[in-house]
This record gives structure tokens, C-alpha cells and sequence, in this order.
């Protein structure tokens, strides 16, 4: 996820999370008012620096309470991000000063993890399973050692900040047993998988807390 995009765009272009704000709010105060609620989440993506965070959030935070006015209505929300980039990670615990809640995009961060692009992999990635250079294809199942330790310090250090941080996972590794009995002993509380996967990733996901309960 190199280029202008995610936060980036955002920040260039305030418009847009301004628009997209308005959207996720104006469709929830509407909610209230049928006496629904629902408490938004709105996550920034790619961050790497706390300070691209607290500049989005506070787009996000003033017009949310412009649209919350202009509807009459009062609403939660919580303001969090996906931790894509290695340095959002390792500098979680000056990100969760703003964050509320964290989910682990590991797809994208495998691929700045591995400098591997999903676009061209598929042109090696199978010599270096046949010369055991990768025992699993990086994208299906997590590396445990490389991408997966820089997970687990973005759990542990976001965690140091705020201890109540709700953190989760979203990709194709939401939906792999493997992955998910890795994501369980970090600490996260969940996954989020594509629908044909879901009956596979709850069941891994019950064997997994089963597991770590047993072990401890």
C-alpha cells in the first residue's frame, strides 16, 4: 500500500473524510431516531504516525459533532485505525493515545513486511515453496515469525497505552485456522473473515481459546 492513498488521501484531501463522516454519522443519527442504536466505528487506514491519526481524528470529531447538531441528536462513535504499516505497529503505543480501537490489516502488511507485492507474487512464490525457502504462502497463512512478531508488538504496545484497546484482524488470515490460533495467544479479541470462510474461522477460533485456556 505505497502512494497516495488511505490516510494519506485523507489528509491531502479532507474533503473526503469529511464526506464519508458526514455519511456514517447522518446514516446513524437517522438510526437513533428510529430508536436503533448503533455505535459507529470509523477506522483510518495506514497509518504509520500517530500525528497523520490525530489529524484525521479531528476531521472526524468535528463533523461528527456538526451533524450530530444539525440532527438534534446525540450519538457514541469510536475512532480507531488498521494497522497496516510496520511503523504503525512498533509505535502502537504512541498511536493508541488516539486510537480506540486497532485491526490488523495483515494483508497489506505482509506485503510492506516482505516488500512482496500480491499483484507479481504468484511469479516466485511457488519456486520458493519448492526450494523451501517459504514452507506457506505468506498471504494465506501468517509468517509467524516476521509479520506475526511485529503483530504481537503492536498488540503488546498499544495495550501498554490503553488497556481496554479493542484489537482485531481483518483478511484472508482472518479465515485460517492457523493464523487464528496465533491471533488468539497475541491477545485479540476477534477476526473478520470473507462470509465462505466464517464456519471455518469460528471453529478454529473456539479450538483456539479452548487451546490457550488448556495451556494455561
Amino acid at each position: 500500500m505505497l502512494g497516495h492513498r488511505g490516510v494519506r488521501l485523507g489528509i491531502t484531501y479532507p474533503e473526503i473524510t469529511e464526506m464519508q463522516t458526514r455519511a456514517i454519522i447522518e446514516a446513524a443519527c437517522q438510526l437513533a431516531k428510529e430508536k436503533i442504536k448503533v455505535v459507529p466505528e470509523i477506522m483510518i487506514p495506514l497509518v504509520g504516525h500517530v500525528k497523520e491519526l490525530r489529524d484525521q481524528k479531528a476531521v472526524v470529531d468535528r463533523v461528527a459533532a456538526e451533524t450530530m447538531k444539525a440532527h438534534g441528536v446525540k450519538i457514541q462513535y469510536l475512532v480507531g485505525t488498521m494497522i497496516e504499516v510496520p511503523r504503525g505497529a512498533v509505535t502502537a503505543d504512541q498511536i493508541a493515545q488516539e486510537a480506540q480501537f486497532f485491526s490488523f490489516g495483515t494483508n497489506d502488511l505482509t506485503q510492506l513486511t516482505f516488500g512482496f507485492s500480491r499483484d507479481d507474487v504468484g511469479k516466485f512464490l511457488r519456486i520458493y515453496q519448492d526450494k523451501k525457502i517459504l514452507d506457506k504462502d505468506p498471504f494465506s497463512s501468517i509468517d509467524v515469525d516476521g509479520v506475526g512478531a511485529i503483530v504481537a508488538i503492536g498488540v503488546q504496545r498499544g495495550r501498554q497505552t490503553r488497556k481496554d484497546l479493542k484489537i482485531g484482524v481483518c483478511g484472508e488470515h482472518g479465515g485460517d485456522p492457523a493464523s487464528i490460533h496465533f491471533f488468539e495467544k497475541t491477545g485479540m479479541d476477534y477476526v473478520s473473515a470473507s462470509p465462505y470462510r466464517i464456519p471455518v474461522a469460528r471453529l478454529a477460533a473456539a479450538q483456539a481459546a479452548l487451546s490457550v485456556k488448556v495451556g494455561d
